[in-house]
């Protein structure tokens, strides 16, 4: 499965989430420490569904880069 993840940088980490998986969170102190992080929580964010009976949500999120002027 593939999700769409937010990566947002802090003042002193990066920070990680997946729109379609609430609570699925993750913050590293670089940007591939998050990538890494966050990509191990879905893991686990999924499996816990599936031990729990679950369904494991779809992916409905996309991205879309915008340009405008400031």
């Amino acid at each position: 499965m593939k999700y769409a993840v937010v990566i947002e940088q802090g003042e002193s980490s990066y920070g990680a989430y997946v729109p379609d998986l609430p609570g699925c969170v993750a913050a590293g102190e670089t940007r591939e420490e998050a990538i890494k992080l966050i990509q191990e929580a879905v893991e686990f964010h999924t499996q816990g569904l599936k031990e729990d009976g679950e369904d494991i949500p779809a992916s409905t999120s996309s991205i879309e880069i915008i340009e405008v002027a400031a």
